[in-house]
């Protein structure tokens, strides 16, 4: 009897500690959905593209705001609109209070998703390719595309990407082998920024995106 008591008191006591492990196991052991290897630079750029198609394809029936809506999700997440917006600001980006950073990037963002909506307006049997993916400069990666039109005109786009702990993003946009979209809203934004500084680019962007969506 008393043997039967030790044993299954041992019994008890080894269940008890297969549970405890059984447990810890799942809790370390690698989440297959977290730790899945992200999109390449690649990738993202097809999917975003893909997403520009689809809106492309329904333009005729949807308006400005529909697209926007369409849109938003891709953008947020193909292209790091934080680091662009910093980019984009400069020394002004430091000088800038944490709530007026959040309302810039936020007036980047509407700006930009914006801008697509409307530029995107119709579809005639474009096709977006992706053509190579190559090394740059500051541990970047260049993604080379281009966008075929049907009466065979070719445009160039260069998307600049970068691997962050979320995976990969796109920084910039060069089109054509010209100036990057980075630059050329520098340019223009400084001379905003030098006269009434983040409140007047913030109140700026707004008022673009606003024209925009109201078309």
């Amino acid at each position: 009897m008393g043997n039967d008591r030790y044993a299954m008191k041992n019994f008890v006591w080894v269940r008890h500690w297969i549970a405890i492990f059984a447990f810890l196991a799942m809790l370390l052991s690698p989440d297959t959905d977290i730790l899945a290897e992200s999109p390449s630079a690649s990738g993202v750029a097809k999917s975003f593209q893909s997403t520009l198609i689809e809106t492309m394809k329904t333009a005729a029936s949807s308006s400005v705001g529909e697209r926007y809506k369409r849109l938003a999700p891709s953008v947020v997440q193909s292209f790091h609109l934080p680091l662009m917006t910093q980019i984009s600001t400069g020394a002004y980006w430091g000088q800038a209070t944490i709530e007026e950073r959040k309302s810039l990037v936020a007036a980047f963002r509407r700006m930009s998703i914006a801008t697509l909506a409307t530029l995107f307006s119709g579809y005639s049997g474009e096709t977006f390719h992706v053509t190579a993916e190559k090394p740059g400069p500051s541990k970047t990666t260049l993604v080379m595309t281009h966008l075929l039109k049907t009466d065979g005109e070719k445009i160039n786009i260069a998307y600049i990407a970068r691997r962050f702990k979320s995976g990969w993003r796109m920084i910039d946009v060069i089109v054509d082998s010209g100036i990057s979209e980075l630059k050329v809203r520098r340019s223009e934004y400084n001379q905003v920024l030098k006269k009434g500084g983040i409140p007047a680019l913030i109140k700026l962007l707004n008022s673009k995106a606003d024209e925009l969506m109201s078309q």
